[in-house]
């Protein structure tokens, strides 16, 4: 049985910042959030990663409360850790120390193997006149796809 191609997106991620690296990282999760998830209940739009003793955590994600979960049923916005190999996390830890870097999701998604994942970037915020060029740029590609 193929299963539905479960992928989440963050639009705002690109528009808002300058991507520099791309990771994918596996996640903790409950069951009940699992199951929210296959059934394309959660969103990324306020989302952001941080460190807590040397470890990656996801906040503000939103997975929605599954519907046939009951007392045992998640929290909606907690925080959620974030799986990636020592040698990924000393690397993002040393690219966000610097001033103006943070960590954004991007994308969450289920893989062959029927595990989430999540995209994450190391990114830096863009400025009002780098987002106003990235608007050019789209119109212009709009433009001559018409």
């Amino acid at each position: 049985m193929k299963r539905p191609n479960i992928e989440i997106k963050n639009r705002k991620a690109s528009f808002n910042y300058e991507l520099i690296d791309r990771y994918t990282a596996g996640i903790v999760l409950y069951g009940t959030e699992i199951k929210s998830i296959r059934e394309g209940k959660a969103g990324l739009s306020d989302s952001y990663c941080t460190f807590h003793n040397s470890e990656l955590w996801c906040v503000n994600m939103h997975i929605a409360a599954f519907r046939l979960g009951n007392f045992y049923n998640h929290e909606e916005k907690r925080q959620r850790k974030l799986l990636l190999n020592a040698k990924e996390l000393k690397k993002i830890a040393r690219a966000t120390e610097q001033s103006g870097f943070t960590i954004v999701p991007l994308k969450l998604f289920i893989n062959n193997c029927g595990l989430a994942k999540l995209d994450i970037a190391v990114a830096r915020g863009k400025k009002l006149y780098d987002k106003r060029q990235s608007l050019k740029e789209k119109d212009i590609e709009r433009e001559m796809q018409h």
